[in-house]
């Protein structure tokens, strides 16, 4: 019998907190726009959407659980898709600001960032400068002071937290460092296989977007997590697709979404997120490969199901 095609699983980050909103028209803000682009990336072949939520007057992040509400129901009355909420939030929050959203409406998954670090998104200033139309988006983005904090007792109070409620997590890993200390949780019982690891590439402050980086980390995960584990990745910015090629061919998932990038192409902006998902679609595609459903993405992640929400 022929071998059945691997199901490769894409995520769509749709709007995050490092893009703002002078940077693109496209980029979603209102609740409306959040749920529209989770579902347009849903119907594009998402199986999961990441989640930020954003103030609609002015487009800074927002990290309240009243914010998630509106389009949590929305994508949940309109699609299967599963839905990831970040605890990440910006990393300028408390982590009892971004725990909340997640800790209330429970979801099948949360985004959980796995150590402190430099967070430099000081270089998109030159580049946007001009166009800046709020005064919080130029003093965030020039600030050379970030320290997004995620110490071991963060990242244990938000396993805790979530974890009683059933949700698992997208392991964010900028570093090779993030991955030892993921071992460090499951070496103390905290989390349990199969692991979902999303292993980020070209932010300043991380780890680099060069191939070598790549496969350093695959071979990482690989040592430290064996079998146990699920590995993603995403490329910030113009390393967006290529990164996800490489991945895909490699064995692994993809994030797309206009959280990690708002390039179509050089110089091009990406009208939507479901543009991103339908490109790296034909990458994985084109490979031979499927993409994963909804249901195979939660058999995958060994998800709790969507039933079990809070929203």
């Amino acid at each position: 019998m022929p071998a059945a095609p691997r199901k490769v699983i894409i995520t769509c980050a749709v709007t995050g907190a490092i893009h703002t909103p002078s940077m693109s028209p496209h980029l979603p803000v209102s609740a409306s726009e959040i749920a529209e682009a989770a579902i347009g990336a849903a119907e594009a072949g998402a199986a999961v959407v990441h989640l930020h939520a954003r103030d609609p007057e002015d487009g800074r992040p927002d990290q309240t659980p009243e914010a998630f509400l509106p389009f949590l129901q929305v994508i949940k009355q309109r699609s299967d898709c599963v839905v990831n909420i970040t605890t990440g939030g910006a990393p300028t929050m408390s982590i009892a600001e971004r725990v909340r959203p997640a800790a209330t409406w429970q979801p099948e998954l949360a985004s959980l960032n796995m150590g402190s670090m430099n967070f430099g998104l000081f270089p998109m200033v030159k580049r946007f400068d001009a166009q800046l139309q709020h005064e919080w988006e130029r003093t965030y983005l020039s600030d050379k002071g970030i320290l997004f904090r995620n110490t071991f007792a963060d990242i244990e109070h938000i396993v805790t937290t979530l974890g009683a409620n059933g949700t698992r997590f997208e392991f964010e890993c900028y570093d090779t460092a993030h991955l030892y200390n993921l071992k460090h949780f499951v070496d103390a019982g905290l989390v349990q296989g199969p692991l979902f690891i999303q292993t980020v590439f070209g932010l300043m402050g991380g780890i680099g977007a060069h191939p070598d980086d790549v496969m350093h980390m695959k071979r990482t995960a690989d040592r430290l997590f064996g079998d146990s584990y699920r590995w993603s990745v995403l490329g910030a910015g113009r390393n967006q697709l290529p990164i996800a090629a490489m991945a895909a061919a490699m064995g692994g998932h993809v994030r797309v979404g206009l959280e990690d990038s708002i390039w179509a192409g050089p110089g091009k902006l990406a009208e939507s997120n479901a543009q991103q998902v339908r490109a790296v679609r034909q990458i994985i595609e084109g490979l031979g490969l499927e993409v994963a459903t909804p249901e195979e993405a939660r058999k995958l992640l060994a998800l709790k199901g969507a039933d079990t929400t809070a929203f």
